[in-house]
Formats: C-alpha cells, sequence, structure tokens
C-alpha cells in the first residue's frame, strides 16, 4: 500500500526572494533521503508561500524495500583449510559483517575464489523513519539571513508557528523547540478564520483552497500572469513580460486577484525608465503599454485576496503612485536646472573604494584606458578619442543626481538622459548608459564602438584594482560582481570582433594606479591571477557555445591575449575535428611529439644528417613551417592545421627508415631537434596534446 504523505512549515512571512532557493532545496533534500531509505513513491512537490514551506509526496510506500549486499573477504584458500573447515580469517571476516559463519558463500571473481558475506536488511515501515526526515527538511534548509525568536536557539526564515505532519490519515509526531506537529494548518491571514483541521494528507491541497491559499506557486504563477495580460488586453493595452517582477509577486500571495489602476496623463512627458522603476521596483506593478509600444497611463498591481472591495484597493494604490511619480518628477526637474558636465567634480567626493581612491579618479582611468584601447582597435579619429575622453568622464556623473539617488536602478539611464538634455553628442550619451552593459545575465550588450570601449575600460579598471588590493572572489563571495564584469568584457569582444592585446590592458590598468594605492600584488602577480580569471571566464563561454572541453583546453594552452583570435582557432579546431584529416593530424602530431620532449636543444644540422628520410622530413618542414605562417598571418587556422596534417607521410617515413635514439649523440640529439620543430608548429594554435583521443 501507499499513502500521500504531507510536511507544512508554517510561519511568519517569508521574503519572497527566500522562497525560490528554499523550494530547491526542500526538492533535493527529499528526492535524496528517498533514494538513501529505498523508498518508492509516485511524485515529490515542493511548495511554498509567504506563509509556509511544504513537501508533498503522493504514493509514498508503507515500507522500505528489502537491502542486499555482498561484501567481499579473504580467498577462499585462507577461508578454509584443506578439509573445508573455517580459519580464523574466516571466522573474523564473519564476525566483523554480523552474520554467521556457515552464511558465507564462495564466488568466483577474475582474481580467483573469495568468500563473500551476504548481509540482508529488512525494510522498516515508513511511519518510523518519516520523524527524522521531517526534521531533517526543517534544520536542514538554509537561508540568506536566518533569525532566531524568542528564547529559541533554532534559526529558521521567520518564526515557526505550526507544522503539519500528515502519512495518510496518521500524524507524524515531531517537536521543534516546543512546537508539536498535528494535524492542523492555517488558511489566508485576513479572509480565513481560526485553526483548519486536515483528516487526511490527499486532501490538504483542496481544503487551502477553500480558505484560500493556493500552495502552488507554480498555479499562482499562471494564475497571476493569465489574470495580468488579460486584463491589460481589457484596457487596450499589454504587458511586457517580466520574469523577474513575476517571480516576486508570485512569492507575496496566496490568493492573487489582479486589478488596473491609473495615473495622471501629464506624468507620460517624463522618460518611460522614471515611471517605469518606482511602479516596479517600489510597488511592484506591471507598467502597461500600448500597441505602440508606448507607456500608458495605467499600471496592474495584486491584492492578496478576492475581489471584494477592488476599488478601495485601487485607489489607496493610485494614491500611492501619485505620490511616487510627483517625488520623481521633483527630482527630474531639479537635475535638468544643473547641466550634466557640473557634476564630474563632485565625484571627486565619493569612494570607489577606500583602498582605490574616488570616482572622479577612477574616471581619470576608464579615460585613459579607453583612449588606450581605441588606438589598439586602430582608431586614429580625433574626434572619437574626444568622445571617449567626454563619455569617460560622464559616466559616473549621474551618480550625485537627486533621481539615482532615490532610484539607484536608474543610474546610467538617466546619465543618458540628462547628457542628452545638456547638449553632449548622441554617441558620448549612448555611452554613458552602454558603459554599465551588461548588468546582468543575458543582458543585451554595448552596441555603439564608444560605448563598448568605455564598458571594457571601466569593468577592466575595477577588477584589475581589486585584485591587485587583494579583492578576490571566493567560492560563495564576489561583492564587486568582478565575475560578471569579466564576462562582460569577453562577451563584448567576442560580440563586436574586437581585436586587442589583453595583456596590454591589463598592464596598463595596473599601472594606471601606479602608487597612488598600497598594492598587495606585484604588476606581474597581478596580470597572473586576471589571466588566470579570465581564462575560466573564456572557458565557460566556449563552453556556453557548444565547443567541446578539450578542444577549448587545448587552443586555451597556446594562448587567449586576443579573445576573437582564441574563438576563431577554436571554431577552426572544432570544424577539423569532424573531418577525416583530424586523424591524420592527431596521429601526425603525437608521433613526433612524444619523443619531442626529450630533445636537449632545437637546433637543426642538416649535414648531421645520416639517411635521406631525414633530408625529406626537414626540406618539408620548411616548406609546411613557410605555408604556415602565411595562413597563421590570415587568421586561416582550418588551412594551418591541414597543412600540417599532410606532413603525416613524411614522418611516418622518416620512423620507418631511422631510429631516433641511436648511439651517437650529436645524431640522437639532431633527430629529436628536428622532431621538436616539426612539433611546434602547431603551438601557435592549439596545444594538441590536450585533445582526448
Amino acid at each position: 500500500m501507499a499513502k500521500d504523505f504531507v510536511l507544512e512549515i508554517g510561519t511568519e512571512e517569508i521574503p519572497a526572494r527566500f522562497m525560490g532557493p528554499a523550494i530547491t532545496q526542500i526538492n533535493d533534500l527529499t528526492q535524496a533521503w528517498l533514494r538513501e531509505n529505498r523508498l518508492d513513491c509516485g511524485s515529490v512537490a515542493a511548495y511554498g508561500t509567504p506563509r509556509r514551506l511544504v513537501v508533498y509526496i503522493t504514493g509514498l510506500a508503507e515500507k522500505q524495500e528489502e537491502f542486499s549486499e555482498e561484501v567481499k573477504g579473504p580467498a577462499k584458500k585462507a577461508a578454509y583449510d584443506a578439509s573445508g573447515n573455517p580459519s580464523r580469517a574466516a571466522e573474523g571476516f564473519a564476525r566483523s559483517q554480523g552474520v554467521g559463519v556457515s552464511d558465507l558463500i564462495t564466488k568466483e571473481t577474475p582474481n580467483g575464489e573469495y568468500v563473500f558475506a551476504v548481509k540482508k536488511q529488512s525494510g522498516q515501515e515508513t511511519y518510523r523513519i518519516l520523524p527524522a526526515f521531517c526534521l531533517g527538511i526543517i534544520n536542514g534548509l538554509s537561508f540568506p539571513k536566518p533569525m532566531r525568536w524568542g528564547d529559541n536557539e533554532m534559526r529558521f526564515a521567520r518564526p515557526i508557528r505550526w507544522i503539519l505532519s500528515l502519512f495518510g490519515d496518521e500524524v507524524i509526531s515531531i517537536e521543534v523547540e516546543g512546537l508539536s506537529s498535528g494535524r492542523v494548518t492555517y488558511g489566508h491571514r485576513f479572509l480565513s478564520k481560526g485553526r483548519i483541521e486536515i483528516s487526511r494528507a490527499s486532501e490538504y491541497i483542496d481544503k487551502l483552497k477553500q480558505v484560500f491559499v493556493i500552495v502552488n506557486q507554480n498555479e499562482r504563477k499562471e494564475i497571476i500572469w493569465n489574470q495580468v495580460t488579460a486584463l491589460a488586453a481589457k484596457e487596450g493595452g499589454e504587458v511586457v513580460p517580466d520574469d523577474e517582477l513575476l517571480e516576486e509577486v508570485t512569492q507575496l500571495l496566496e490568493y492573487p486577484t489582479a486589478l488596473c489602476g491609473t495615473f495622471p496623463q501629464d506624468y507620460l512627458r517624463l522618460p518611460k525608465e522614471v515611471l517605469i522603476t518606482p511602479m516596479r521596483e517600489h510597488q511592484r506593478y506591471f507598467p502597461v503599454v500600448g500597441p505602440d509600444g508606448k507607456l500608458l497611463a495605467k499600471f496592474i498591481t495584486l491584492r492578496n485576496g478576492t475581489d471584494e472591495y477592488l476599488d478601495t484597493v485601487r485607489e489607496g494604490n493610485e494614491k500611492v503612485l501619485r505620490a511616487r511619480l510627483a517625488d520623481a518628477e521633483f527630482f527630474y526637474k531639479e537635475d535638468l536646472k544643473v547641466p550634466l558636465r557640473n557634476n564630474i567634480e563632485k565625484l571627486g567626493k565619493i569612494i570607489f573604494h577606500e583602498s582605490l581612491g574616488t570616482v572622479y579618479e577612477k574616471v581619470e582611468r576608464v579615460s585613459v584606458l579607453g583612449k588606450h584601447l581605441a588606438a589598439e582597435l586602430g582608431i586614429t579619429d580625433e574626434g572619437v578619442f574626444a568622445d571617449i575622453k567626454a563619455a569617460a568622464f560622464l559616466s559616473k556623473a549621474d551618480l550625485v543626481t537627486n533621481m539615482v539617488y532615490e532610484f539607484p536602478e536608474l543610474q546610467g539611464i538617466m546619465g543618458r538622459e540628462y547628457a542628452l538634455r545638456s547638449g553632449e553628442k548622441e554617441a558620448v550619451a549612448e555611452a554613458v548608459f552602454e558603459h554599465y552593459l551588461p548588468r546582468f545575465s543575458g543582458d543585451i550588450l554595448p552596441s555603439t564602438p564608444v560605448g563598448q570601449i568605455i564598458s571594457m575600460a571601466d569593468k577592466i579598471d575595477t577588477i584589475v584594482g581589486c585584485f591587485a588590493v587583494g579583492i578576490q572572489p571566493t567560492g560563495s563571495q564576489d561583492p564587486y560582481a568582478l565575475r560578471r564584469q569579466a564576462l562582460g568584457i569577453c562577451n563584448i569582444a567576442l560580440e563586436a570582433k574586437l581585436d586587442f592585446s589583453f595583456a596590454g590592458l591589463v598592464d596598463k590598468a595596473y599601472h594606471q594606479y601606479s602608487d597612488k594605492i598600497k598594492a598587495k600584488l606585484s604588476a606581474d602577480e597581478t596580470r597572473t591571477e586576471v589571466h588566470e580569471f579570465f581564462k575560466q571566464r573564456l572557458k565557460n563561454i566556449l563552453g556556453d557555445r557548444g565547443l567541446v572541453y578539450d578542444v577549448v583546453d587545448s587552443v586555451l594552452a597556446a594562448g587567449y591575449d586576443r579573445f576573437t583570435d582564441t574563438l576563431l582557432r577554436t571554431e577552426a579546431l572544432t570544424n577539423l575535428r569532424r573531418q577525416d584529416i583530424f586523424g591524420r593530424l592527431l596521429t601526425a602530431y603525437n608521433r613526433v611529439a612524444n619523443l619531442a620532449k626529450n630533445a636537449i636543444h632545437d637546433d637543426i644540422d642538416p649535414q648531421l644528417f645520416t639517411d635521406e628520410v631525414e633530408r625529406t622530413l626537414f626540406k618539408e618542414y620548411v616548406k609546411a613551417k613557410d605555408e604556415m605562417q602565411i595562413f597563421l598571418i590570415e587568421r586561416q587556422y582550418r588551412q594551418f592545421l591541414q597543412r600540417f596534417a599532410l606532413l603525416q607521410q613524411y614522418i611516418d617515413d622518416f620512423f620507418a627508415g631511422v631510429m631516433v635514439m641511436v648511439d651517437d649523440e650529436q645524431v640522437r640529439n639532431n633527430r629529436l631537434a628536428l622532431l621538436r620543430n616539426v612539433a611546434d608548429l602547431t603551438g601557435a594554435v592549439a596545444d594538441l596534446t590536450k585533445i582526448v583521443t
């Protein structure tokens, strides 16, 4: 027989951002427990609302499966004497495994006959092991900021107020900080009165719906989105999908009902970001746009309850939003009274980091790094250099504006707006916004040359500075988002095909700090650490593009100073791997590389050749080297590798015709030098020893 099981941990309201990770943890802990305890079930679900965390298992077996294990012991000849009597070794082995000597069995193995102990363990009844599981879930969950309450020592997301634990119709008894489990739960805080008794686990979800609690967060999310989109369409508009906001709203409600509110049309004269940010970030409203994509003077919000008294709820939300928008309008108008350039000097009073100076010093460094990058990219236009300098100094100027102080999410966005309003060039204004990109995983990348340059310059300045003073990401900590910024640099360079020396950029960034900081790492140490940091980011990016790990390792081992070149080499080797000639390439390389590592020098003396196959391989090597150099310069890496593969026949003839490790030291070393030179031909593109065959 099988029964449903439910564990509900009832709490005070849990922050929405805690819920997703907690639900994932519950599911993982439950799946692991079922495997470890040999329990079959129908399905496992983890649920969460602001006031409860739930694990629900359908069709949970009433008893564990029996367990049988064979443990290998001593060899048969050591376990029994000639008469078949057990030895002390057999007796000791049986005793250690908790079985009788007569229960030992003999089995044939690849190493001969051995004795085995067969250990059988009958399954326990499920209700006996469920209490430990329930306590394991409650005590095993981790939260970003757990809290204690009362005089208790236990920590949890929020105070636990009740525990429901049912296996079928049977209560699984546990106690947590003086709180005993039972069959009682509670419905919606305001729409349900008193205790709700659950007779059996299978009625839990439906009974909670009757008291205005939709336990399944996926069901709530679908309800919310359907209501929001339907209401927007009814109002003549639509809502742009926003997964992050939808997820947060889902975890804030137990019984959602959507409603549409309005705000004065006059506010539509403000930049749309000024309107959307208070709605989204502060009020958790969904903005409504018209068929043309322009913002309408409407918003959609959700209440935690039914559709009763919606007009009152709507009026309250409209009143709050009007106050928010009035503040935003005031900040915006006040900011426009001061040209954005007038804010630059104020950056000298803002500390970027206590070890890395002020924000003004940072934009000075970004300006220099931007010009360095532009020169590396072959830009010679003085007008572009002027735009880079202007964008660098204006990039952080909006940090001292009223709007960004109140709504930090608008940094860059307001900088662009104020730059345009102050008469700055469009390219400069766009770069002020784009230098923050990408802001998160999957975000857009800078699309303008000045924006790309300032973005990379700003990010490398932060990364190198942090590494130099000993602020490096750890496994779980990255407070300055250095990984994201490094990924940003890599993706910008790869997508825009920007060709520059990464090593040169790192060195330039380090020396911009000069003696203004107390560096913990030298220039060489910083370069090494930063390069290794970026190597891992590149490896992840190339892997995400579907490129095979050993090909990626092979190319990165050959160098990755120029990111676009690294991508070209990886793609060339990947494409070649799908062709028959790839086998010839590896065969040729491996044959020479295996012996080449024994070479003590790489100077080839043709006068020491004693056989025609040596002379032929040398001649073909020289010819291939010249042709491969041309392919290398032109970045035709597939042709480069194919040309090397054509040496296979001459390499085979060489090994068939001569012995490399001869007694004559000069001849031996000369042949090894020839092989080293041949093997080194591919080193500029990839280290083929990394390829897994």
